[in-house]
């Protein structure tokens, strides 16, 4: 998994993991959380995935947004 860059020196997120229609964000606390295409649903996964790849924004988007409509976790 791709280390998050962390831009903004505050996140929880620790790395993530981006799939064709899914991505898995790895917490600080070691837990991977899964946002898929149906839950939260793709425009929600689409933006997570730009604000991963740009290293800034994930942790506060997921706080407001999905909070807890995640697939799955491990």
């Amino acid at each position: 998994m791709p280390l998050y860059k962390n831009l903004g020196r505050d996140s929880g997120v620790a790395s993530y993991q981006i799939q064709s229609k899914s991505i898995a964000v790895t917490f600080s606390t070691e837990v991977t959380y899964v946002y898929t295409y149906t839950i939260p649903g793709k425009e929600h996964v689409e933006t997570m995935k730009t604000l991963a790849q740009n290293g800034r924004g994930l942790n506060s988007y997921i706080n407001k947004y999905v909070r807890d409509k995640w697939d799955h976790k491990y």
